[in-house]
């Protein structure tokens, strides 16, 4: 393995620790702040962490501009930058699906609210393994637009689904309702990624920044007239929630993210889905670390078999 090599998978390790342990952010946040009041802010705060990574991209691109020579070969056409309408565009159907996801991966971990109904709410570490189906499910869910999957898929489906029921079914063969609604996040995080797939072949780093920067802010807007119409937000809360979402906006958005970008230049495409796969591994370990979370014998095994089938899924796509 070269150095650029090397650098590039050490970055993508940083990158899964930082978002698995935004899953113990996540539940800590929940202890103060509603999940929509949550999602508001620190997708707000996303949204602004990128611009400058936005600025710096700019500047590298036209510098590349005016140092390549006028003359482009015909069968190689240079990239033309997205129009604003189609960012725009792109923007609000991601953004609708990103808030869909992050919604329902936030009930799921919001204790205080699930508690007070009855239900048991998920914990950082399950939610994390749950979370990392949408790995299993995009193949699948391919299937309805045409696509292939592979052996692979169908494997790492059906060790997904043995290391779920270990993970969160009890011996009545019911799901607890936080680890349901994670679940069902998961399905919502596979089509934000389809639809990625569909609207984004052959756009450049700039614009596919500069997409994100949008999806998040559409996605803050949107959990913002949610949490105005359900939940009651308060200065008290937002002061108790603040280091949990600094953290879930800046290190889990803005620093995660850019990593990843700058990451993925250098990285097979292979790894790189393999060792952002092990974020859910970081958020079982932060969830013991942080929060006392304790997984039995049978449930380590369910997570063995979820990431075991996740990984399969990338190596045999």
């Amino acid at each position: 393995m070269n150095s650029r090599a090397l650098r590039a998978d050490l970055l993508l390790f940083v990158t899964a620790a930082i978002w698995g342990f935004a899953f113990v952010a996540q539940r800590v946040g929940m202890d103060h702040v509603g999940p929509l009041t949550f999602n508001a802010v620190r997708f707000a705060l996303g949204a602004a962490a990128l611009i400058p990574l936005i600025r710096v991209m700019e500047r590298q691109r036209d510098a590349a501009k005016v140092a390549t020579p006028v003359a482009v070969p015909e069968e190689a056409p240079a990239v033309s930058p997205a129009s604003t309408s189609f960012l725009i565009k792109g923007g609000l159907i991601l953004g609708a699906a990103l808030f869909l996801g992050s919604t329902f991966q936030q009930l799921g971990l919001a204790a205080p609210l699930l508690e007070s109904f009855g239900f048991a709410p998920s914990t950082a570490g399950k939610a994390g393994f749950i979370t990392g189906l949408y790995v299993v499910f995009v193949p699948l869910m391919g299937l309805a637009m045409g696509q292939r999957a592979g052996l692979g898929s169908w494997i790492g489906c059906v060790l997904a689904v043995i290391g779920m029921y270990l993970l969160s079914f009890s011996g009545s063969f019911s799901i607890d309702f936080g680890d349901a609604l994670v679940l069902v996040s998961a399905v919502f995080w596979a089509i934000h990624v389809l639809i990625i797939g569909k609207m984004c072949p052959g756009m450049d780093g700039v614009d596919a920044v500069k997409l994100s920067s949008v999806q998040f802010a559409v996605c803050a807007i949107l959990s913002l007239v949610g949490a105005l119409l359900t939940e009651e937000i308060t200065m008290v809360g937002l002061s108790g929630a603040a280091l949990p979402i600094l953290y879930g906006g800046l290190m889990s958005v803005g620093v995660a993210y850019t990593l990843q970008v700058v990451a993925q230049r250098d990285a097979n495409s292979a790894h790189a889905a393999i060792i952002l796969s092990l974020e859910s591994v970081f958020a079982a370990i932060g969830g013991f670390l942080m929060l006392g979370e304790l997984l039995s014998i049978r449930a380590m095994i369910g997570c063995g078999l979820m990431l075991v089938g996740m990984i399969i899924s990338q190596l045999r796509p």
